[in-house]
């Protein structure tokens, strides 16, 4: 039986009015990432807080790594790791204040923070800026920084919340380099995206949407179960193209990348490709390619969102 690190039932958050997290249930396995996929408002961030214990819940019951949560917060804190979004270490301080500041704050003993000190700056290659004020980093930088300063006192789980949201592709690549690392020392790591290449890299998923969850799965189940057929049609007029197809009652939806069109037809049209090239074809529209094509999460993302939408 697989050994989870977090578990939670019917989890909700409310804000007065707004539900910013409802009936969500989770189930996450240790040494794994697990990505929360979704745009910015999908709830996220506050299912990571009440995870962590930041956040009390309105509704539900948490366990993450033996502990209830909220009620044993304080002793799960020197369990994990949070890395926020936004840099949240002191920016008047140089990178090596920072570090002690956190090793103080996770209560290392002198002989042992030195050590993790030493071995984060080495792994994150922040040998060189130790006497720099870390407000002067750059954001790839920062971004190592943070994940060091998270990751001192050995936390059995690290809470990374969009965490390459202001890095470079090359920095976004190494961080999540690191991160496999990690888990290949048995670190379990839940991370919040909204990038698509990064949910791809996870483990396990759980598209997240208006606070709800919509789908979960590996990258390849969820792309593998999708309720919808893609189609990939080139053309020289892909604007008229894809405001016609959008018309029609079986295309749920087509999204535009240079001459591309990737069109999301329903499931029950036996023929997608042949009913999207008529369509094109009786408009007298150019029609260069059109065919089938494997779907991405993006278009996953989409079909769930819209059945959603429909059933509520």
């Amino acid at each position: 039986m697989t050994e989870l690190a977090i578990q939670a039932h019917n989890l909700g958050k409310d804000f007065r009015h707004v539900k910013a997290v409802q009936s969500l249930n989770l189930e996450i396995p240790r040494s794994q990432i697990y990505g929360f996929l979704g745009p910015n408002g999908s709830g996220k961030t506050t299912a990571i807080r009440m995870l962590c214990g930041l956040l009390t819940p309105t509704t539900g019951d948490i366990n993450v790594l033996g502990f209830s949560i909220p009620e044993e917060a304080e002793a799960l804190r020197f369990n994990v790791g949070y890395m926020t979004q936004k840099f949240s270490l002191f920016e008047d301080l140089t990178v090596g204040e920072n570090l002690q500041f956190m090793a103080d704050i996770y209560t290392l003993e002198r002989k042992f923070k030195q050590q993790r000190i030493g071995h984060v700056t080495e792994r994150y290659e922040l040998e060189g800026f130790m006497k720099q004020r870390a407000g002067t980093l750059s954001g790839g930088q920062k971004q190592r920084l943070a994940l060091a300063a998270a990751t001192l006192h050995e936390p059995e789980l690290l809470f990374l919340d969009e965490p390459t949201s202001a890095v470079d592709p090359e920095n976004r690549r190494a961080f999540w380099e690191a991160l496999f690392d990690l888990v290949d020392e048995g670190t379990t790591i839940l991370v919040s995206t909204h990038y698509m290449d990064e949910a791809e890299r996870c483990h396990a998923l759980a598209i997240l949407d208006k606070g709800s969850l919509v789908a979960e799965g590996s990258p390849a189940e969820l792309q593998a179960g999708i309720d919808a057929s893609i189609v990939l049609v080139e053309s020289d007029q892909p604007r008229q193209a894809g405001k016609l197809l959008e018309q029609q009652a079986f295309v749920h939806s087509s999204a535009q990348v240079g001459n591309i069109l990737r069109v999301m037809v329903a499931k029950d049209e036996d023929k997608p490709a042949t009913a999207v090239a008529d369509v094109i074809n009786r408009a007298g529209l150019d029609l260069k390619h059109c065919d089938i094509t494997k779907p991405g999460l993006e278009d996953v993302f989409v079909a769930a969102t819209r059945k959603r939408k429909i059933t509520a």
